[in-house]
């Protein structure tokens, strides 16, 4: 079988994009999504969309991680499948589209260094205040650790450590590590399904810009990340509740290909 696909990312967080509007991908055939992703033996990357139709919205987002198992919601995966979707002229500026989480708006913004994807996130609804944590639910469930500073700092092992400790090792989390660039924030994330740092966590550079907005008050951030910068603001209804949540960044396009399986 051929499969033909497009390579996006964001931030340094790359998937692997197919239009499955068709149908010829079935959404339960983890061996193949997960052969996509390998980076040695298929194309390579951290996740694997299937856009495919949804009545009553533009299209439907199913994403898988780079392990094949079908995963939560990806805030930047949500950014790059605006833009595929642009790009097969599916959607203009705005788009409405229904991913694991419900439901999504998006704008599309041409510029002159590529385009930029604004994507609403749901409100979140309970957050966990630990002595030196907050766990919360962007979208996928991410934990929260605030650090002096990233230089040096061991992410991948100190992410580990959370994400396989008695709590989270039978379910899993994300693990994100915060730390203060004056107003704007940091943040590196170990992701689970991929089960490694990753470049950019869309979700959790969202958990990790509220969780900073309990520390100074403000409601809106840049996050530098390994890949790049994101924007996120939102507004705060109370310490258990955030709503109109918007991440901002680049969604580029890398390559189209055909894959025979």
């Amino acid at each position: 079988m051929k499969v033909e696909f497009s390579k996006y990312q964001g931030t340094g967080n790359d998937f692997v994009l197919i239009d499955n509007r068709n149908g010829r991908i079935a959404p339960d055939n983890f061996s193949l999504i997960e052969k996509l992703c390998d980076r040695r033996f298929g194309i390579g990357g951290d996740g694997l969309m299937l856009l495919e139709n949804a009545d009553g919205f533009d299209f439907r987002m199913r994403y898988y991680n780079s392990d094949g198992k079908e995963g939560s919601m990806c805030g930047n995966g949500g950014r790059c499948i605006v833009a595929f979707a642009y790009h097969l002229g599916l959607v203009s500026e705005k788009t409405k589209f229904i991913a694991v989480d419900g439901e999504h708006e998006a704008k599309i913004t041409n510029t002159k260094d590529g385009i930029q994807v604004s994507l609403k996130m749901i409100d979140v609804l309970d957050i966990e205040m630990g002595d030196d944590f907050y766990f919360l639910n962007t979208g996928s469930p991410h934990f929260v650790r605030f650090i002096s500073n990233h230089e040096n700092f061991d992410t991948f092992t100190e992410g580990k450590k959370i994400r396989c400790n008695n709590r989270f090792a039978e379910k899993g989390t994300n693990v994100n590590f915060v730390s203060f660039q004056g107003q704007n924030i940091t943040v590196s994330t170990y992701e689970r399904g991929v089960e490694d740092e990753t470049y950019s966590c869309g979700t959790g550079v969202v958990a990790s810009a509220i969780s900073a907005g309990f520390k100074t008050g403000s409601n809106k951030f840049i996050i530098k990340t390994k890949g790049g910068f994101l924007e996120v603001h939102f507004r705060k209804i109370s310490n258990k509740q955030i709503e109109d949540i918007w991440l901002t960044g680049p969604a580029t396009h890398v390559f189209n290909g055909t894959l025979t399986t």
